[in-house]
């Protein structure tokens, strides 16, 4: 399999990687590709470089996926059926449209929305970029509109988080501690539970006052018919992950600590059982097989002087160019060692630092779709 396949065949395609290897450039650059040749493709980030969300034509903190335009995204080529959205996510109003779907009425949901105490919660779970990937992942695969969702995720050893975020907000609202909180009538426990329910009451009524600690129960007894919905999501979103309609592919860099990163992904990917695709060695010069020697110019210049000094500097730095290409080959061949079956390990052209425009995209998304 190569990565046309993947592109061509995978619903969901998740992007992991360490900082700074260029990940999301290539989340971007595979959604580019994947839409251009006919599939519907919404790109999911974290948080993209600037001159990146501008290439793209990503606002900050859009509430709506971004749609590429057709004349843009199929420039170059005949307009085909494929169509690309971007989305910068925004945990906040991931949140907020997660708790309006899953309210059993919009009366509950502004309940919840409208209640100060929402407004703590709201900034806990705006720094669970983790947990937001997760809730809008599992959100867009549910209403379908989308053919391939590409899924850049933060760049830390914690990115596969994601995938236990949403059990782990349930844990935490679902825990026994949590229900001492509730309303009377909504408490699981017994008798003891109960009261040691109303005592919680006391001792909070006599901190906070009695119309703060009703505030409080009300707020958690509303939130509490969430519960069973995030458990549902939880593991609906493991069971789409685990699935052969999604990908995990791990972007790495030539240098030592980005291998040792792409390393721990994909020991971590197998512990998770989760589906590896391969890796995207991207900063490197694998794929520069076809340099250009300066030694044949020597023939043009006289035995000595600045000229010639000038010329056999060149060849000191195409000798480091060459020498360092071949070293970046064996990186990528030592990646390629023991791939599972129908995996890849592909090198991304050098572009020579950040792409401005959205023609180094597709570019890129050519070069990697190809290999």
């Amino acid at each position: 399999m190569n990565l046309q396949s993947l592109l061509r065949e995978k619903r969901v395609l998740v992007l992991c990687g360490a900082g700074g290897v260029g990940k999301t450039t290539t989340a971007a650059a595979l959604g580019v590709a994947a839409a251009r040749a006919g599939r519907k493709v919404l790109v999911l980030t974290i948080d993209p470089a600037k001159r990146l969300a501008e290439a793209m034509g990503m606002p900050e903190g859009g509430a709506e996926p971004t749609p590429i335009p057709p004349e843009r995204l199929f420039a170059g080529q005949e307009p085909g059926p494929g169509r690309l959205d971007v989305w910068m996510l925004d945990p906040r109003v991931v949140f907020e449209r997660f708790v309006r779907r899953l309210s059993s009425s919009p009366e509950a949901a502004r309940t919840i929305l409208e209640n100060r105490l929402y407004r703590f919660l709201s900034d806990l779970v705006a720094g669970m970029q983790e947990y937001a990937a997760a809730e809008a992942l599992d959100n867009f695969l549910d209403e379908g509109g989308y053919e391939l969702i590409v899924l850049d995720t933060p760049p830390s050893r914690h990115a596969l988080d994601f995938l236990e975020a949403p059990g782990r907000l349930a844990r935490f609202l679902d825990d026994r501690i949590v229900s001492v909180f509730l309303p009377e009538e909504k408490s699981r426990g017994g008798r003891l539970w109960r009261k040691t329910s109303q005592l919680v009451g006391n001792v909070l009524g006599s901190i906070f006052g009695e119309s703060f600690t009703q505030e409080m129960r009300t707020f958690m007894g509303a939130f509490s018919g969430l519960f069973a919905g995030i458990r549902l999501r939880a593991d609906r979103l493991r069971s789409r992950l685990t699935s052969p309609d999604a990908a995990f592919l791990l972007v790495t860099s030539p240098e030592g600590a980005s291998l040792s990163e792409a390393a721990f992904f994909r020991d971590m990917l197998h512990e998770k059982g989760l589906p590896f695709a391969g890796f995207v060695l991207n900063r490197s010069w694998a794929r520069e097989d076809g340099l250009t020697s300066p030694e044949a110019l020597l023939r043009h210049v006289e035995d000595a002087g600045a000229a010639r000094d000038g010329v056999e500097a060149l060849i000191r730095l195409a000798d480091l160019e060459r020498a360092r290409a071949e070293a970046h080959r064996g990186v990528l061949a030592r990646l390629a060692e023991k791939l599972p079956a129908g995996a890849v390990a592909v090198a991304a052209p050098e572009a020579g630092g950040e792409l401005e425009d959205f023609g180094g995209l597709v570019r890129l998304g050519e070069a990697l779709a190809t290999s």
